[in-house]
């Protein structure tokens, strides 16, 4: 398995050796150990699939101390934009994000600790998206930030007009109005 940069240093992009042949493919999408080497130690306690058409927009939540939650995403079918936003008020990448494509196709998987927002555009006509947590979900401690807000500029790859979002999710604030999460990790 590969380790990929990204624009922040604590999130991390996997990429897994794949096998084919005219049958098919094999790939290991998960080793404890490398995971460990690069992420340090995590128990998942949770793992989730959502199913998605184009232009969902899931996004962005995390769950605020003492439920902050890790998530290592990937895609089974389809296509998403992947993001993280560093909500951590110490951290000097405070308030920038990191952007990743990962597919069906390219088996990649993105790492996104506790500290972070986390959000997916679908891009393909269906994808399947899954992650396995760190945390438990808590109700009482979710929280998020606008997906559009002017502030971050992300760029989610979808036209104003092609984005579904939940109505939970048009409620939620700007990233000034968060006031972020002092924890270290």
């Amino acid at each position: 398995m590969k380790l990929l940069p990204t624009a922040i240093p604590e999130v991390l992009l996997f990429e897994p050796r794949v096998f084919g042949d005219d049958r098919g493919y094999f790939f290991e999408s998960f080793r404890q150990d490398i995971f460990d080497r690069h992420a340090g130690g995590r128990v998942f306690v949770q793992e989730n699939e959502s199913f998605s058409r184009k232009g969902v927009l899931r996004g962005l939540h995390f769950q605020q101390s003492p439920y902050m939650q890790g998530k290592l995403v990937r895609v089974i079918l389809g296509s998403v934009l992947d993001v993280a936003v560093d909500i951590r008020k110490w951290s000097p990448t405070f308030g920038r994000h990191v952007a990743e494509e990962l597919s069906a196709a390219n088996h990649r998987m993105m790492w996104v600790p506790p500290g972070f927002a986390h959000g997916f555009s679908v891009l393909s006509d269906t994808a399947v998206f899954s992650y396995k947590c760190d945390a438990y979900y808590a109700p009482e401690s979710e929280a998020g930030i606008a997906w559009d807000d002017p502030d971050l500029g992300i760029d989610w790859r979808l036209s104003p007009e092609e984005v579904l979002v939940s109505p939970k999710d048009t409620l939620l604030p700007r990233f000034r109005e968060i006031e972020g999460v002092d924890a270290q990790f």
